[in-house]
């Protein structure tokens, strides 16, 4: 996936998952790692990471 593909991938699923959808992201991530899937589990990963970007930084 190109960056653009990430971005928007990122926002649909922030959109669906809400709280959650960085969470559900590494666990897919994980997921197609133990498939042995390195190109769809790097393509997680990197949605994980515009998703993290998108939530901005942790506060408590």
């Amino acid at each position: 996936m190109n960056m653009n593909e990430i971005h928007d991938y990122a926002r649909r699923f922030l959109g669906t998952h809400g709280e959650m959808a960085e969470a559900e992201a590494a666990r897919k991530a994980t997921e197609f790692e133990k498939q042995g899937d390195q190109k769809q589990a790097e393509d997680w990963r990197r949605i994980q990471a515009a998703i993290s970007s998108m939530r901005g930084p942790h506060t408590s």
